[in-house]
């Protein structure tokens, strides 16, 4: 048996075959959870939906049009994933977004719309999320939240900006589930990842520079891969982690623990 074995597991964030939800999702259908996908829009709808035709069991998948600033789509959700499955162990909150503007301008210089875009779509919605999922999490005797982050909340990455104070209110947002929610049984922890070619990295012109360094300097000499990520997901997600809650563990290599590099 899987590790993962009988759990349901609701994904959202993948956007396309690079996406660490992806790596994520392929891992915990090999240690045997059953999965759920989310797609933003119409754009990204194809992409999700033949992505989860490649796993078995897919025609049994349920897959939501949801836009999690949404609160009606937040709420349209879990009514799906309820009246799908009547309760849920696993949520994976990989949601990021700042605008591209913000992304390419000196940090004195983001917008005010811009920051609080970003902390709403890349970190409020994983307090949503967690709030309209509780109930599910309830039913099942609790639950696990995993959250994707990045370091460049103790360390400047150029150009990452908004992203970095969204990430930031992100980390904060984990500890203060973990201590809410705790009583429920349900864990909240962030994987804090190395920079690898995703849609939403793709927009920050300091990754690309960053993919070069985690090879170079990293103490392992390598940038990190999908699988990699999913395997700690799963860990986290599984009962080998049940004492584990408001972490960020990275999983980068140990480039975090690097200091001025030679």
């Amino acid at each position: 048996m899987g590790l993962l074995e009988g759990k349901k597991a609701l994904i959202v964030g993948v956007g396309n075959r690079r996406s660490i939800a992806w790596g994520i999702a392929t891992a915990f259908q090999r240690e045997g959870a059953q999965l759920a996908f989310t797609y933003l829009n119409e754009r990204f709808k194809d992409n999700v939906e033949q992505l989860a035709g490649t796993l078995p069991g897919s025609d049994a998948m349920p897959i939501v049009e949801c836009d999690a600033s949404k609160p009606a789509d937040t709420e349209r959700l879990f009514a799906e994933i309820e009246a799908r499955w009547g309760a849920l162990d696993v949520l994976v909150h990989s949601i990021a977004y700042s605008p591209t503007d913000d992304l390419r301008r000196r940090f004195h210089q983001v917008s005010r719309e811009g920051v609080l875009t970003a902390v709403e779509v890349s970190a409020y919605t994983l307090v949503s999320l967690s709030r309209a999922a509780l109930p599910l999490f309830e039913k099942a005797g609790g639950g696990a939240v995993l959250a994707l982050t990045f370091n460049a909340v103790e360390r400047v990455v150029p150009s990452y900006n908004a992203m970095a104070v969204a990430k930031a209110a992100l980390e904060t947002a984990v500890r203060y589930l973990a201590v809410d929610l705790g009583p429920q049984n349900v864990r909240v922890n962030a994987i804090s990842a190395g920079p690898l070619k995703t849609l939403s990295a793709s927009a920050v012109k300091g990754i690309s520079a960053a993919r070069d360094v985690w090879e170079t300097r990293s103490p392992l000499r390598r940038n990190i891969t999908q699988e990699e990520v999913g395997n700690v997901a799963v860990f986290l997600a599984s009962e080998w982690a049940r004492s584990v809650t408001g972490s960020t563990i990275f999983a980068d290599n140990g480039m975090s623990i690097v200091g001025v590099a030679d």
